[in-house]
C-alpha cells in the first residue's frame, strides 16, 4: 500500500466514510492516477480538467458516474492533500433530477420466483422486505433477527447509525428454511463461499449478481439492481398507508426531503 493510498484511507475512517464509500474513492483515484501513469499527488486542476472530459467524451460516462469520480478527487485534493484549491477548480456535473426505477408488486413477485437458487431467493426477499441497502444485507448476522419482537436489527448502517426494521412473518419463514441449509455458519448471515474468504460475509457483488440472474430469468426488460428493491419497498409502502416520517425511520434517512421523492413515486398520492 502507497503512503498516499494509506492517507486516504485514513482521512476516510476518520471522517466515519463506509467501507463501500472507501472502496469506491480509492477505485477512483486509481484510475485517475493510471491514466496519467503519475502519482495523483503530482497531479493538479488541469490534470482533473484534462481527466473529466475524458470521463465524458471518450468513456462516455453518465453524468452520475463522473460525479462519483470527481466526488473523489475532490476528496483527495481538498481533505487529503489539503489543497487550497476553490471548488470551481474541481466541478461537478449537473445530474439530471429523474425518479429512481419502481417494479409493479407482480414484477417484484416475479424477479423472487425467478431467483436462481434458495440463497439468492432469500437475498432478493430480505432486500425487498425490509427496504435496507445491499452493504447493510451482507453484514446481516443471524442474531439481528430478532424472531421475539418481530424485528431486524441494522447495526452501523450509512452513517455509522444503528435502526430497527419491522420482521415480516413471510421474511421470518424463510430466513429460517434458509438458515436450516446453511453449511458455513461463520458468524455471518450470509456467509462468502469464496476460496479463502471462510470468515467473510458475501460482498456485494454477491448480491447485485443475485439480483441481476434473477432480472433475465424472469424476462424483465428493465435495469433492475439492488437498490431497486429499495425504491419498491418504500413506494408500495407509502401506497399501502404507511405515513412520511414512519419510513423515514425505517430508510434511516436523515433528511425527510431523501423520503419525499417516494411521494412521486406513488400512485396512490398521484391519485
Amino acid at each position: 500500500m502507497t503512503q498516499l493510498r494509506k492517507k486516504v484511507l485514513e482521512e476516510l475512517e476518520r471522517r466515519n466514510y463506509s467501507q463501500a464509500t472507501a472502496r469506491v474513492y480509492v477505485g477512483a483515484i486509481r484510475r485517475f492516477a493510471a491514466h496519467f501513469h503519475r502519482s495523483p499527488d503530482l497531479l493538479g486542476p488541469e490534470h482533473v480538467r484534462q481527466y473529466q472530459l475524458h470521463l465524458v467524451q471518450e468513456r462516455k460516462l453518465r453524468p452520475h458516474s463522473v460525479m462519483v469520480e470527481m466526488s473523489a478527487l475532490r476528496f483527495l485534493f481538498l481533505k487529503t492533500l489539503r489543497r487550497n484549491y476553490r471548488r470551481d477548480d474541481l466541478p461537478l456535473p449537473k445530474v439530471p433530477d429523474t425518479l429512481p426505477l419502481v417494479l409493479s408488486q407482480e414484477e417484484v413477485s416475479r424477479l423472487i420466483q425467478a431467483a436462481a437458487n434458495l440463497r439468492h431467493r432469500t437475498i432478493l426477499m430480505v432486500l425487498y422486505s425490509t427496504g435496507i441497502r445491499r452493504a447493510e444485507l451482507a453484514h446481516l448476522r443471524p442474531e439481528d433477527i430478532d424472531k421475539e419482537h418481530m424485528l431486524v436489527y441494522i447495526r452501523q448502517g450509512k452513517g455509522g447509525k444503528d435502526r430497527q426494521i419491522p420482521l415480516s412473518r413471510n421474511l421470518l419463514e424463510q430466513l429460517r428454511t434458509y438458515y436450516r441449509t446453511l453449511k458455513n455458519r461463520n458468524g455471518w448471515l450470509f456467509p462468502s463461499i469464496q476460496a479463502g474468504r471462510a470468515d467473510q460475509p458475501i460482498t456485494d457483488k454477491v448480491v447485485w449478481h443475485a439480483c441481476r440472474v434473477a432480472t433475465l430469468r424472469a424476462g424483465i426488460p428493465k435495469a433492475v439492481h439492488p437498490h431497486t428493491l429499495r425504491h419498491c419497498f418504500a413506494t408500495h409502502l407509502l401506497e399501502a398507508g404507511a405515513d412520511l416520517p414512519t419510513l423515514q425511520v425505517i430508510l434511516g434517512h436523515t433528511d425527510i426531503r431523501d423520503t419525499a421523492i417516494y411521494l412521486h413515486l406513488s400512485t396512490r398520492h398521484t391519485r
